[in-house]
């Protein structure tokens, strides 16, 4: 009986051995931890690791309601800690998240914190120099998509240029990206510049907001070759092909985990006659115009909700489309690709071919060509090229993006 018990004793250690050696080796979750998987940590939630920098200076935060510790506003868990946050930046949509695309956002002061805050989608593009004047230093905290049209990296870009020009350095916050598995789409031509489009990219980029402040600065993207000084908090046990699902919604109408993966595609849509789902509560995630009745049997009817769409393309008309609520993202990640079969489906299906990309009957915030970074997808779809042609002449400006951001990457 002993000698069991004594083979059993000295066997422990191996297999405490064995499931260290599993732990470390098991990639990282995303949503939940066990003892077999490392949680991932955002750079806003590792607050011992930037604590010590912010205490005793007067803090400016770039955050929206993305920018959470835990469940709480990271201002709110920052100021209960004793830092002294002088100013708040507000992008897109506002502090708290409420305006609506494209709508511009006036300079208010925050009801629960009595904090100023300056909007960066209004008069001003990017904090001036009285903004930072009682400044010390900028931390920048929020949840990317990462979609070139989607305007959180230009604010990004402006903000890095504002602190390169005033000697004020910034600290970035970093979170995953839910898009940032694939690169993929053209890069954007010089002469399409835009707010929809402010850097020669492809349209899924593949970066983190600290990778990609990494690239601003490498990439001399700010004027007069200056470089913002950068100090990042990294995420924690995060890859690239790590799942991501976002505890908040970064913007009114992404408002669930399949419109934030099907958004790099269906984004394109805003540059044609048909709805992606604005006037609704499923934005994103379904396509439809009243002019395909008849072609297909879904149907959806786009309505005025304040806060989201007030005045959404064919509002209190049925539009007749696609649902694409229950489509199988993975297939994003099976392919690493941009699903173009819906463009050239819809287009081949609608029966005033003139009037599909024409932007004085659709009244869109987007023109296609700057939503799509070149001229080419349009008239490729009006000429029905293949898929396989149409990603042909992405080369090798695609290839090229790919090689640069390598340089940048944080994570594998």
């Amino acid at each position: 009986m002993k000698k069991p018990f004594l083979l059993f004793f000295l066997s422990i250690p191996l297999i405490l051995s064995g499931l260290l050696i599993i732990y470390k080796n098991e990639p990282a979750s995303t949503t939940h931890t066990s003892f077999y998987r490392k949680e991932l940590i955002t750079g806003a939630e590792q607050i011992s690791s930037y604590l010590p920098l912010l205490k005793g200076k007067r803090i400016g935060m770039v955050v929206n309601q993305t920018s959470i510790i835990g469940k709480k506003p990271s201002v709110d868990s920052l100021l209960a800690l004793g830092v002294n946050i002088v100013k708040v930046f507000g992008p897109e949509h506002g502090f708290r998240g409420n305006a609506s695309n494209g709508a511009k956002v006036d300079d208010n002061v925050d009801t629960k914190t009595g904090i100023p805050i300056i909007s960066l989608y209004g008069k001003n593009k990017k904090p001036s120099k009285e903004h930072l004047a009682d400044i010390d230093l900028m931390v920048f905290d929020i949840q990317d998509v990462g979609a070139r049209f989607y305007t959180y990296i230009n604010t990004l870009n402006h903000v890095m240029e504002a602190c390169a020009e005033h000697n004020k350095e910034l600290i970035i916050l970093d979170r995953p990206n839910p898009n940032g598995f694939y690169v993929d789409g053209p890069v954007l031509e010089d002469h399409l510049h835009s707010g929809i489009g402010m850097h020669r990219i492809p349209i899924t980029h593949g970066m983190t907001m600290a990778e990609f402040a990494q690239m601003i600065n490498g990439e001399g993207w700010i004027p007069n070759n200056m470089k913002c000084k950068l100090h990042i908090i990294k995420v924690a046990n995060y890859t690239h092909d790590t799942p991501y699902e976002l505890p908040v919604f970064p913007s009114p109408n992404l408002n669930t985990q399949q419109a934030i993966l099907l958004y790099p595609s269906l984004c394109l849509f805003e540059g044609t006659i048909l709805s992606q789902g604005r006037g609704t509560y499923m934005p994103f995630t379904v396509l439809g115009a009243p002019a395909l009745k008849g072609k297909y049997d879904f149907s959806f009817r786009p309505v005025s909700i304040q806060g989201m769409s007030e005045t959404p393309l064919h509002q209190n008309e049925d539009c007749y489309g696609l649902d694409l609520r229950k489509y199988d993202t993975n297939e994003f990640r099976k392919t690493k690709r941009l699903n173009l079969k819906w463009l050239m489906e819809l287009y081949k299906a609608y029966p005033y071919k003139d009037k599909f990309f024409d932007m004085t009957q659709s009244k869109q915030m987007g023109n296609f060509n700057k939503l799509a970074g070149t001229e080419n997808l349009k008239q490729q779809i009006i000429d029905g090229k293949s898929e396989e042609e149409i990603r042909k002449s992405w080369e090798p400006g695609l290839s090229t993006y790919k090689n640069i951001r390598k340089k940048y990457l944080l994570y594998p």
